[in-house]
């Protein structure tokens, strides 16, 4: 039988891996791992096509097997913060009435990206009260490109509602062009203005690692689509990222966190990747990655991400002394210095070894320590060696090292301290362990999630080296990811489209909003996702008059569809069972073609008043969450029957309101895809969406939801 394979690369600070999936059963066929080639000529391209290469070789997969190649970069992000960024040239348009302030919104300065980095920018204005002329525009590129310009942002005072003369720029432009709309469909022309300005200083780097991919792959004779992780856990094609690299920004966190979403089904969780140099936290609450606009060194952008905070601590983190005790671990990692670990050493180099002092980078503190042995040869001593010396790494697990060299090494430190050994391992992974706990609590109360519900999982690498330890002094409980070494690209090889558009209106109509829907699904299944898996949810935020649509769904060669096994009622039953937190007590609300809808009543105590709730959720056929209401109810049945029921609900509902004109938020799943028409505020609008949508729906077969 053929095998249908899936290649997922995730590129780290430390090692490029790839897994092939065989998406006939599911099952890992093989997988690599290889330095992450930042220094090489083609960049981190380099580390990539080896890890491919050796993937398809070692495992002997034909590339008529292939059907799709998807891969997460750090390149943006490293780009950003080594300030390896090409010089923008800025046109700024608007009509001479405003052209003060236009200059002023438009006209961004030099953009601090890191400590003595910087985005370099030059500017020029042109005016589109009139007519706009070739000649005008072209001794403007000419005028920048003699700055030094190598790419060009065009941006102009409206230019979401009429992107005519930014893509009229963009076209007599002859050096790599974007412009403001292209990124956002939202006004705010300054932000609008710096986010096109940061995604153009990356644009000439991420087409040649386009080109360099594109053109390897050729050479191998695979003809699979390619393409990349999308920082906000959704993936996106080739000629996206040619265009618009600020997007895979931290693709990497969240290609983590979709592998753990697919393997472990999180409902609320702390996912904590630890790798080689770093260690990244993120929240998932309801199923889902909590994502956010991304700020890159204090400077807001117009772009959504997974809301992840780095910790500069990991499993190859180097400790940090003052002569007579530790002092820290990390932020440089053995990686950097090019040392090996102690615990994966052999005894005998180790033996009669002597602690150094040095410094990992020119320029870095020389208080980081190493082991010389007798041969001058330097081993680490990181997190990891300090686990395996306390006989905390399990069997067979990738951080798995020679317990033996371990606890030799820790032993010369001690020494040296003068305290025992088990005494310096403790106190390596308390120091490490303090770092990354402080933003799981603080993530904890930004996002109200409460301890005794919240579970730790963790993923990458070096995870059995923090997390079990982290989650034994919090008092939590954790997790750690099926095939956590590899679990990065296991989620970008299985990873769901999402697509999100905003636009700035006033008070949206149903025909806006259903529009905007529109338009997001359209793309969506473009980009390959099956329409039938399709989550659509709209968001309306007042204070800023913006009107924001999102659709999450399957690609259509995702683990999730063809061939793949499907649960059972039983499995779904205990599958909600687990995520509510109860044992029993669910209800199944209707049997629809897509999905399982449960409910159950929840009491709670609060002082002497006791409420009660009914919490709903929502599982596609494959158990993963599509929509969790804490408190709402639901109306299922034919079509008419529902739209009846909910016009009568709904009245009463809004009688009682009486001056309040707020609308509930509601879903309505079809038996093919689930639509929120939670962004529209006003009674009116949402009653003609809902009934608008119940006469169109293709099935006598229908639920409401209604969060209450």
């Amino acid at each position: 039988m053929t095998r249908r394979i899936r290649i997922g690369v995730d590129v780290g600070g430390t090692f490029t891996k790839a897994v092939a999936i065989d998406m006939m059963n599911g099952a890992i066929v093989g997988k690599v791992t290889v330095p992450t080639s930042h220094s090489s000529s083609g960049g981190v391209s380099n580390g990539i096509v080896l890890a491919l290469t050796d993937l398809i070789k070692n495992q002997h997969i034909e590339t008529s097997e292939i059907e799709l190649i998807s891969h997460s970069t750090t390149q943006a992000v490293n780009a950003l913060l080594e300030g390896d960024t090409s010089k923008v040239g800025i046109i700024g348009m608007g009509v001479g009435l405003e052209k003060s302030n236009v200059i002023k919104r438009t006209s961004v300065t030099d953009i601090e990206l890191a400590p003595n980095k910087y985005l370099k920018t030059c500017y020029r204005f042109l005016d589109t009260s009139k007519f706009l002329e070739e000649h005008e525009v072209i001794t403007a590129i000419n005028e920048l490109k003699s700055e030094g310009a190598d790419v060009l942002v065009v941006s102009e005072a409206y230019g979401v509602d009429d992107p005519s003369n930014e893509l009229f720029v963009m076209k007599m432009s002859d050096i790599p062009a974007t412009a403001g709309h292209e990124l956002t469909g939202i006004y705010g022309l300054e932000i609008r203005t710096l986010t096109a300005a940061i995604n153009a200083g990356i644009l000439i780097k991420s087409i040649n690692t386009t080109k360099f991919v594109e053109s390897a792959m050729q050479q191998q004779g695979i003809t699979a689509p390619l393409l990349i992780m999308k920082g906000d856990g959704g993936i996106t094609d080739m000629i996206t990222f040619k265009t618009k690299p600020i997007l895979t920004i931290l693709s990497g966190p969240a290609a983590s966190v979709a592998g753990a979403l697919l393997h472990l089904r999180v409902f609320n969780g702390i996912f904590v990747e630890v790798g080689g140099t770093s260690t990244n936290v993120c929240i998932i609450r309801n199923g889902r990655p909590e994502i956010k606009y991304v700020t890159i060194m204090n400077h807001p952008t117009c772009i959504k991400s997974l809301d992840v905070r780095v910790v500069g601590v990991a499993g190859g983190s180097l400790v940090r002394w003052s002569g007579k005790k530790i002092t820290d671990v990390g932020p440089r990692s053995a990686h950097i210095a090019g040392l090996t670990y102690s615990c994966y050493a052999d005894p005998q180099e180790l033996e009669g070894g002597q602690i150094i002092t040095f410094m990992p980078k020119e320029g870095d503190p020389i208080d980081y320590i190493a082991i010389e042995s007798s041969g001058a040869k330097r081993f680490a001593i990181t997190n990891t060696c300090a686990a395996n010396a306390l006989g905390l790494i399990p069997e067979n697990d990738y951080a798995r090292g020679n317990q033996e060299s371990a606890r030799l090494a820790l032993s010369i430190l001690a020494q040296r301290i003068g305290i025992t050994m088990e005494q310096v391992a403790e106190s390596i992974l308390d120091l490490s362990g303090k770092k990354v706990l402080e933003v799981i609590n603080v993530l904890s109360k930004n996002y109200k999630l409460k301890n005794d519900r919240t579970v730790l999982i963790g993923g990458g690498g070096a995870a059995s080296v923090l997390v079990p330890y982290i989650a034994r002094k919090a008092n939590r409980e954790y997790k750690i990811a099926e095939h956590a070494e590899v679990i990065s690209s296991i989620g970008v090889a299985t990873a769901m489209i999402r697509e999100e558009r905003e636009k700035t209106v006033n008070n949206p109509t149903a025909e806006e909003t259903s529009s905007l829907m529109k338009e997001v699904e359209k793309v969506a299944i473009s980009k390959g996702a099956l329409p039938e898996s399709l989550t659509i949810q709209s968001e309306y935020i007042s204070e800023r008059s913006l009107l924001r649509v999102t659709t999450y769904g399957n690609i259509s060669l995702d683990i999730g569809t063809a061939n793949a096994k499907e649960i059972g009622d039983e499995e779904a039953r205990v599958l909600a069972c687990e995520l509510f937190g109860i044992n029993d007590g669910i209800r199944r609300i209707f049997d629809m073609k897509n999905y399982y809808v449960f409910a159950c009543e929840i009491h709670k105590k609060k002082l002497f008043l006791k409420s009660r709730r009914q919490s709903i959720l929502v599982l596609d056929k494959y158990g993963r969450i599509r929509l969790s209401i804490e408190n709402g109810m639901i109306y299922s049945g034919p079509a008419q029957h529902v739209m009846n029921k909910f016009e009568i609900f709904f009245n009463e509902c809004r009688d009682g309101r009486k001056s309040n004109d707020l609308a509930p938020q509601i879903h309505i799943l079809d038996g093919t895809k689930i639509i929120d028409f939670s962004s529209l505020t006003s009674s009116e609008q949402v009653l003609k969406a809902v009934k608008k949508e119940l006469i169109k729906s293709g099935t006598n077969e229908v639920t409401v939801i209604l969060k209450i």
